[in-house]
């Protein structure tokens, strides 16, 4: 594995009884904050989900930050040093922001002696400084949030997957994500699952569409609005033009099958 590849999977197959969600997906990740797209039940949150050792594959091979994700011991070694938010995330209603975050840390073996100043600077980070001490039950749906994005960050993880979200945050509090991301990922790798496609265009290097649990494009977002071409009505703003590439890649990508069953009529 190349020391820059943080991701690295290959013939990646998970099935959920009869369904398959991903399948024999081939994915390589570096440096950056890279984009996941795709349509509903493509796979990304498959996909995420084992990338954050959660769920095992049915198939494949999963490397993570140079370690063999399906070896118990090298996997227990990894989560020290990835960081996960998932779409839905458990807590103590009764903690407060800084005990929750604190907790996590514990988990994630952060040495205890610096474990204050992570919590403090995670949660700065998210801009909940002055509800730190603040119980969760007493948030609102986009702190709890916001305290769920301090928590996957409390141990500078090298690989970070954050799965949708700026769900629950105000137009305000995306834009503010959005420049943390591109700080995080001058230092990391950062995989962002996402519906949003404005937050790919604001923030990631990179963009991977998942279309029916396989890989319909990996490329740079430049790359993607290229796929989409000109605007018809004159609007070339970048969130539209990476929307055109978007339906542009899915399209090529169904092609093949869409001919094949027009060849068998």
């Amino acid at each position: 594995m190349n020391p820059s590849t943080a991701v690295a999977v290959s013939g990646l197959t998970v099935r959920h009884r009869r369904t398959v969600a991903l399948d024999r997906l081939d994915l390589t990740l570096g440096p950056g904050v890279h984009g996941l797209l795709g349509p509903n039940g493509a796979g990304k949150t498959s996909l995420i989900r084992v990338l954050a050792t959660v769920a095992a594959p049915s198939s494949g091979r999963v490397e993570l930050l140079g370690a063999d994700a399906t070896s118990h011991r090298e996997r227990t070694a990894v989560r020290r040093r990835l960081g996960y938010l998932p779409q839905e995330f458990g807590y103590y209603p009764a903690f407060t922001v800084r005990e929750f975050v604190a907790y996590v840390a514990w988990l994630k073996e952060v040495p205890a002696g610096r474990v204050p100043e992570a919590v403090e600077r995670a949660v700065r980070q998210v801009g909940l400084a002055d509800r730190i001490d603040a119980r969760m039950k007493t948030l609102s749906g986009g702190m709890v949030r916001r305290a769920g994005i301090a928590q996957a960050i409390v141990n500078e993880p090298e690989l970070l997957l954050l799965d949708e979200p700026t769900a629950g945050l105000d137009p305000e509090q995306r834009v503010d994500f959005r420049a943390l991301l591109r700080e995080l990922g001058t230092e990391a790798t950062v995989v962002v699952s996402t519906h949003l496609v404005e937050d790919v265009a604001a923030a990631c290097t990179d963009v991977a569409l998942i279309e029916s649990g396989r890989l319909a494009f990996q490329g740079t977002t430049a790359e993607l609005t290229v796929l989409g071409g000109e605007s018809a009505d004159g609007d070339d703003s970048t969130t539209h033009a990476v929307e055109r590439g978007y339906t542009a890649a899915l399209r090529a990508h169904r092609a093949p099958a869409r001919d094949a069953k027009e060849a068998l009529r």
